[in-house]
């Protein structure tokens, strides 16, 4: 069976033996090769060829069909008929048994997203829209402080892929929900693909206003009505939005992008955007684990952050924000204006000229693709990304909080000003595991770069595992997991995760030399122990599979875990980089002054060999 005569036949997860994925990005489209191998799923094989969804071949199955012949090449298997479709099932060495795919190609899925106060129905609607793995272009609220001429003005320069509309609780106001409908309908945003197909609205507010909100559009709209994602103030209900918009992604949005209606056909489950596979995988993960985790995807325009963390419930909740203005080539001058050159600086610990270093910058975004060639070039590079990634994560920490308004219902102005923000659910001493993705990270030369540079910017605190994805795999496996959960779980286990090893900081801060903690690592048949002082760091080999007993004593005012000053006794995993003490404390505060700032990096970059020679 080719291809073309894909019906989205049910699926035995039992029968898959042979599985092939592709995440079709902006330029590149990437395939893998998944098989089992003595009853264990691995990733066996991997390709990758040009995305095609622009002129001249403005057919992204093209690109699809390329990286297969590589993929295939390289593992002795025939993927591709000679009429330029896949082959399925698999029959002996001819075929796979499935073909999955996700996409970013052409931008990626971009919603507008509208609400009647902004940090409340409208929050929660935008992170309906990010967790399902869009890029919100605006959020138009009542209270944004724009004029409706200004409003109206701006829904209609943006080109959004489907509108996402959200608005009082279930039985609640009507009037401001109507209001929101009123700029969005004479201002007739027009859609980014295509113009002869109706925009889609998801409306997801008041129940009671959906009716109304109905006759204010006309007929260029297509309005599809889901439950609210804020029935109650108290309460979240995102899945049903989510859903909606990953229905109307595949209805519309990719059925009219060049060549979509093909791979459409051609996938035995539904093509994901490929930021909403990457949450999905990290979400498996935290609830297989039981476990806390923050993923990161830098990249050369933004920057995404993922977070699942307990909420005020108990239960895991799942977080993403897209930073697009922090990035390592199109954006990397954004994040030396926003963070300032200073602070970048005060991660390099060689003499650099400041003069040639916004020359550099520049040229970087004129030639967005190249790499560091000289070890000073890579050394700044990593200094940029250690800004981008902690400033993406500052903005991460203040978008995943929780509901606000619940608790601030004095009066109706409070209700609908809610200055008060509300409280961050990521806590970095709750943090389990820190997962690193994108070039800067994935590419570093040295495993130690991509530790440390994460270390650095999210600055975990007590007991933290840090790893890598290996080939950007995520993705794959995020939609994998929706037909096969176990083998998407394998493969990330023992093929897509790098471990890099464990690292163990105190929250606290002390005077550079003062007693910081004291350990006690044993491991298979060693034993190490002594003291960490203020503003240093260790690092002692602990290969990957190997696991070593620690204890930890912490000075007064610092925590590990278990409280100022308390003792914590812990197994410890390590990794490629092994484990790592930090006593520089929480938060990371380095000297003012640029000399006594680079003779203590000096001393880090030699704890951890960052670079040789």
């Amino acid at each position: 069976m080719t291809a073309s005569a894909s019906l989205r036949r049910p699926i035995n997860p039992d029968d898959l033996n042979v599985i092939l994925a592709t995440d079709c990005g902006s330029t590149t489209t990437k395939a893998i090769l998944i098989e089992k191998v003595d009853g264990v799923y691995r990733q066996t094989h991997r390709g990758e060829a040009p995305t095609t969804v622009e002129q001249p071949v403005a057919d992204v199955t093209a690109g699809v069909i390329n990286a297969a012949l590589e993929v295939g090449e390289l593992a002795g298997r025939r993927l591709v008929d000679d009429n330029g479709l896949l082959i399925r099932p698999a029959q002996g060495k001819d075929g796979c048994d499935i073909y999955i795919s996700t996409s970013s190609a052409g931008g990626g899925l971009q919603i507008l997203v509208t609400g009647v106060v902004r940090e409340m129905s409208a929050a929660s609607a935008e992170r309906a829209s990010l967790g399902a793995g869009a890029i919100v272009l605006d959020v138009i609220a009542s209270n944004d402080r724009r004029r409706p001429h200004e409003q109206i003005a701006r829904i209609r320069e943006l080109r959004p892929d489907m509108v996402v509309m959200a608005g009082g609780t279930d039985g609640g106001t009507q009037k401001h929900v109507l209001q929101i409908a009123e700029l969005i309908a004479p201002a007739k945003p027009r859609p980014r693909f295509g113009g002869n197909y109706k925009l889609p609205v998801i409306f997801a507010g008041n129940r009671d206003a959906a009716a109304l909100v109905a006759k204010t559009f006309d007929d260029s709209i297509t309005l599809s009505v889901v439950d609210n994602v804020r029935p109650v103030l108290e309460r979240e209900n995102l899945a049903p939005a989510r859903d909606m918009i990953h229905d109307l992604f595949l209805e519309h949005v990719m059925a009219h992008a060049p060549g979509y209606d093909k791979l459409i056909e051609w996938s035995d489950a539904p093509i994901m955007p490929t930021p909403g596979a990457v949450g999905d995988i990290l979400q498996q993960i935290a609830r297989t684990r039981n476990i806390s985790c923050v993923g990161v995807d830098i990249g050369g325009a933004t920057t995404d952050v993922f977070s699942v963390f307990p909420g005020s419930d108990g239960k895991p909740v799942f977080n993403r924000t897209v930073s697009a203005n922090l990035g390592m080539s199109y954006s990397i001058s954004n994040v030396c204006a926003e963070a300032g050159m200073p602070s970048v600086l005060r991660w390099v610990h060689v003499d650099m000229d400041e003069r040639e270093l916004r020359n550099r910058v520049k040229n970087k975004m004129i030639r967005p693709t190249t790499i560091p060639q000289t070890l000073e070039a890579l050394i700044f590079e990593q200094a940029v990304s250690r800004e981008a990634l902690r400033l993406a994560y500052i903005q991460h920490k203040t978008f995943a909080t929780t509901l606000k308004g619940v608790q601030q219902q004095r009066t109706i102005a409070d209700t609908f000003s809610q200055s008060a923000a509300g409280a961050s659910i990521v806590d970095n001493m709750k943090l389990d595991l820190l997962v690193a993705s994108g070039g800067v990270l994935s590419h570093a030369p040295r495993m130690e770069q991509t530790a440390l540079m994460m270390i650095d910017a999210f600055e975990p605190e007590g007991f933290t595992e840090i790893a890598k994805d290996s080939i950007f795999m995520m993705p794959h496996l995020g939609v994998l997991a929706s037909v096969h959960p176990r083998a998407a779980l394998e493969v990330f286990e023992r093929d897509c995760l790098i471990t890099l090893g464990t690292v163990i900081a105190p929250r606290g801060t002390g005077k550079h030399g003062q007693l910081c903690f004291e350990y006690e690592i044993t491991g298979s048949g060693w034993k190490e122990q002594g003291a960490m002082t203020c503003g240093e760091l260790k690092r002692f080999p602990l290969d990957v599979g190997q696991t070593a007993r620690v204890v930890v004593r912490p000075a007064r005012g610092f925590d590990l875990g278990n409280g100022p000053g308390q003792v914590v006794e812990r197994e410890v995993r390590g990794g490629l980089v092994g484990l790592i003490l930090d006593g520089r404390g929480r938060p990371l505060m380095l000297p003012s002054d640029r000399n006594e700032c680079r003779r203590l990096v000096t001393s880090w970059v030699k704890a951890l060999d960052l670079y040789v020679g």
